[in-house]
């Protein structure tokens, strides 16, 4: 039976409408219509990354561009893809975009007799099955999902760019990592579809970004794109449509409606492990090199702003090339300089092949942060100051939890405290989840600090006032928690004088001196 699928014609790119609401689109579509869509929301974090990549990839691709900066400025003028030079590259082209082309599937091989049988449950990273942890689907092995054509291209599209290894059903040894499959991407957004490319659509080719050859090209424009054998990209486009696995997917059912439940996978291409991706944050360091930023689950991402909108401090800090860009076309006059735009954290956490969560991260960028090292000075000095007031609240806190467990221990030296009560108090406050309070009531009022301080003298001020204020009510919850006995409240008091000796000694510290008269 014959099967066909193309991904330039058929709907398969869940895209959001200015209402909300969700439609699955063509690619040329998706290109077609992206000034009057709001962007592109996958079934996961990853699904979302995996659809922006691809999307890059068939811009840069049709466009072989843009070369300048100008050029760029010429297509960020017109506010929409002038689509008769897509339409003439998707003829060229279509056949290498049919998901089940008989010659050359989409981000396939034609036959993978070497490979591993695999279902579709073992390769979906939010499907329990094998060692993946339930994280939305409560599917597992016995009950194999059928994918429709639309949800087996995006689930190729994930595996091809955020596989990890020894992850989905493949041994470590039989397999590396895809660029994506660990680390934070960065992506910048704005209000439409069309602006978020076009802002993370940077020059091409250009050897700062990533080095560059004459062969480079994308996947589906060469022959054998797992020839020759490399580990490193032959430049960008290779790049972003970098083959990790070779994949055969099988098809079954009406040929009007086809299903995938089963597929072929072995080891694609290796991606050298030092290759330095456009769109991760890397810190410097001075023995391990280039380490890339991962997600915490304890830490919001907007804790570390202040160390990814360094642009010019090249010796520690190597911020995503986005920022970079945004920083340039200000300079340039290409964009407003005072325009805030938004940007996508998005990823996952893994221990190795295990994948503990997905995270999805959106917060204020205001191009002042990029253009103006002061600014970030300032923002580094805000961030310093709520990890020392979240460290003088653990101090109270952790006195309320160890006068809680033993009410002997008031007055003794840290040193003294008997060491099961240390454990069991530090399991105490862990549970009443202090730190988890400060932090997350501090989220929408640190996005409100990071967009009104560069206009604002007063931010900075305010910023601390409710650091203080939120370390209190941070303390009250576990006082709540703590309970209303004697022991409790007497805990209780303890606990205030040492939260209000820690942050009268911070915050006396920004005070000026006064001048002493004779």
């Amino acid at each position: 039976m014959t099967y066909s699928f193309n991904l330039i014609d058929q709907p398969w790119i869940p895209c959001a409408r200015p209402d909300g609401r969700m439609e699955e689109l063509s690619l040329r579509e998706t290109l077609a219509r992206a000034h009057d869509l709001r962007g592109i929301q996958g079934d996961s974090p990853l699904e979302t990354a995996s659809l922006y990549r691809l999307l890059l990839a068939v811009i840069h691709s049709v466009l072989r561009g843009p070369k300048t900066k100008g050029a760029w400025a010429e297509l960020w003028n017109t506010k929409q893809f002038e689509m008769s030079k897509f339409d003439s590259y998707f003829k060229k082209w279509h056949t290498r975009f049919d998901l089940f082309d008989k010659d050359r599937p989409f981000y396939q091989v034609k036959s993978n007799k070497d490979g591993r049988e695999k279902t579709s449950n073992d390769v979906m990273p939010d499907v329990a099955s094998g060692t993946n942890a339930t994280l939305f689907s409560h599917a597992d092995d016995e009950n194999n999902i059928a994918l429709t054509p639309s949800k087996a291209a995006r689930t190729l599209l994930v595996m091809q760019t955020m596989s990890v290894a020894g992850g989905w059903g493949m041994a470590p040894k039989e397999s590396s990592d895809a660029p994506w499959g660990r680390g934070v991407i960065f992506l910048t957004e704005d209000d439409t579809l069309f602006n978020s490319l076009l802002l993370n659509l940077f020059k091409y080719p250009d050897n700062q970004v990533m080095p560059t050859t004459k062969e480079d090209m994308p996947a589906w424009e060469v022959e054998n794109p797992f020839k020759p054998k490399r580990e490193q990209p032959l430049g960008y486009l290779d790049f972003l449509t970098w083959q990790n696995r070779q994949v055969a997917l099988i098809p079954e059912g009406d040929a009007a409606s086809p299903i995938v439940k089963q597929m072929t996978i072995s080891q694609g291409l290796k991606l050298e492990a030092a290759t330095l991706d456009p769109m991760k944050h890397y810190r410097i360091d001075e023995k391990k090199g280039y380490l890339f930023h991962r997600f915490s689950e304890e830490r919001s991402l907007w804790r570390d702003s202040a160390a990814l909108f360094k642009v010019h401090n090249p010796q520690t800090t190597r911020p995503p090339q986005a920022f970079y860009w945004l920083a340039y076309l200000a300079d340039e006059n290409a964009i407003e300089k005072h325009q805030t735009y938004r940007f996508m954290a998005l990823g996952m956490s893994n221990d190795q092949a295990k994948i503990d969560f997905y995270r999805h991260e959106t917060f204020p960028l205001p191009l002042n942060y990029l253009q103006h090292d002061f600014l970030i000075e300032k923002l580094t000095q805000a961030l310093a100051m709520a990890e020392n007031v979240s460290r003088a609240l653990w101090s109270a806190g952790n006195q309320l939890a160890i006068l809680v467990v033993s009410s002997n221990s008031d007055g003794k030296s840290w040193k003294d405290i008997n060491k099961l009560t240390k454990e069991d108090a530090k399991k105490l406050y862990r549970h009443w989840g202090t730190e988890r309070f400060f932090w997350s009531k501090l989220e929408v009022p640190f996005y409100e600090f990071l967009q009104t301080m560069p206009e604002d003298e007063s931010a900075l001020t305010h910023w601390n006032e409710t650091l203080k204020q939120t370390a209190w009510d941070a303390l009250a919850s576990a006082e709540r928690m703590a309970g209303e006995n004697t022991k409790a409240l007497k805990a209780t008091v303890k606990a205030r004088g040492v939260l209000a000796y820690e942050l009268k000694k911070l915050f006396e510290e920004l005070q000026p001196q006064q001048e002493v008269t004779a």
